[in-house]
């Protein structure tokens, strides 16, 4: 890459592969997240950050009070929306255009697939609702062997299931506990599919299997926090500082959902929260300021202005009317 004479001066580069390509850096006059104008949109309609911001605490004193508590909060919530999910993102956010004016104008995975007696101790104490897998071992088989015997006749040509639930105490345990088992026979298949959940419901055996199962959804949507929010990424060095990171990676979650599934318009309602984040927050601009006003001026690729200014319409549409005299 090489520079000409009268080049020097504007800083702009030309690619030797190409000479007709001229390459200029204009720092904060673009953005490539202009999309988050179309989420502050809904936020201000919704009133989410406002709201959130209100039930903050100034303990902040002299110059410390550099920044408002409301900025902060968005910057952080919006900040993640876009992928940005570190504290040292921060000093280069505050420079982008897009951020400005949203702010305010101006790990590996780790797979647990049942609980330990301290999840069922803490559940309980905090007097919350459980179902979880519990893995089997042969007291739990010898308490449903009259279940696990194989059915005398012809093999079933349908899925036979049956529910049983007993008492139980493991050896880590300080108390016994329900178990609600669920035995599968299914055609073709010589032995059953069996499966043990420790609860503290008091619904029957069958509903008790039915809430779990539930949980598919849940897992689901815990896994877009995962890998679109990276609401996994904890890496502050105070312990306390990562339960507070936590709760904006999930007020950037809900936002993001609010989009989804109140503004967007329907044939890209099926869209992801990672494809929102790539298609409609990461919209490059080039900001263009006027004595009286700023213009965004937006690429059209994966989000046409026709589709953008439908969503804004759903959003506008979310606002409460005007009071009358």
């Amino acid at each position: 890459m090489a520079h000409s004479a009268g080049e020097a001066d504007s800083g702009a580069s030309r690619l030797d592969f190409d000479r007709r390509l001229k390459l200029e850096f204009h720092g904060a006059s673009v953005t490539s997240d202009a999309g988050l104008l179309a989420y502050r949109e809904l936020d201000d309609a919704l009133g989410l950050t406002e709201l959130a911001s209100a039930m903050l605490s100034e303990s902040r004193r002299g110059k410390n009070t550099r920044h408002v508590l409301t900025g902060l909060l968005r910057q952080s919530v919006f900040g993640r929306l876009a992928g940005y999910e570190d504290v040292n993102d921060a000093d280069r956010l505050a420079r982008d255009p897009a951020m400005r004016w949203v702010v305010g104008g101006h790990a590996v995975v780790k797979q647990a697939a049942s609980a330990n007696p301290e999840v069922y101790e803490f559940l309980e104490a905090e007097a919350f609702k459980y179902a979880i897998r519990l893995p089997a071992n042969n007291i739990l088989q010898e308490s449903i062997a009259h279940l696990l015997k194989r059915p005398v006749g012809r093999p079933p040509t349908e899925v036979r299931r049956h529910y049983a639930n007993f008492s139980y105490r493991a050896q880590s345990w300080k108390t016994p506990r329900r178990v609600v088992a669920k035995v599968e026979w299914h055609p073709g298949e010589l032995y059953p599919r069996v499966g043990f959940i420790v609860t503290n419901l008091s619904r029957p055996a069958q509903r008790v299997v039915g809430f779990y199962n539930q949980r598919g959804t849940c897992e689901q949507w815990i896994k877009e926090g995962k890998y679109a929010m990276k609401w996994t990424r904890l890496s502050c060095c105070s312990f306390a500082a990562n339960p507070v990171r936590l709760q904006l990676h999930a007020l950037a979650y809900n936002l993001a959902n609010f989009m989804r599934t109140l503004a967007l318009p329907e044939a890209v309602a099926h869209w992801s929260l990672t494809s929102l984040r790539e298609k409609l927050v990461k919209i490059g601009a080039k900001i263009v300021a006027h004595s009286r006003y700023v213009t965004f001026q937006m690429a059209e690729v994966a989000v046409p202005r026709d589709m953008f200014a439908e969503i804004l319409g759903l959003i506008a549409q979310l606002r409460a009317p005007p009071a009358t005299a």
